[in-house]
């Protein structure tokens, strides 16, 4: 189960995310679905089109079990690293 804690070790692909904050103004509000995920961008599905988010400078809230901000600067790893590293 992803919570709070264990986040940044988890996949993320599948869940719904939401931008709260960014260094592109135009990026905050967007909602969609997480369809693609590399060392450093997120790839949200909005309105059956593909938006490509910079993680750096980006907080997004993932839908999960519960909601959670994550801090996009912390997610700068190619996923499979990311979900070895997180714990350490």
């Amino acid at each position: 189960m992803r919570t709070r804690k264990n986040i940044y070790k988890h996949e993320l692909i599948g869940l719904p995310a939401e931008i709260l904050s960014a260094t592109h103004p135009g990026y905050v509000g967007m909602k969609g679905l997480i369809v693609d995920e590399t060392m450093n961008t997120i790839v949200l599905e909005i309105n059956n089109a593909q938006k490509v988010i910079p993680k750096k400078g980006t907080r997004f809230r993932l839908s999960a079990h519960e909601d959670i901000e994550v801090n996009g600067s912390r997610l700068l790893f190619r996923p499979e690293d990311r979900t070895k590293k997180a714990g350490r």
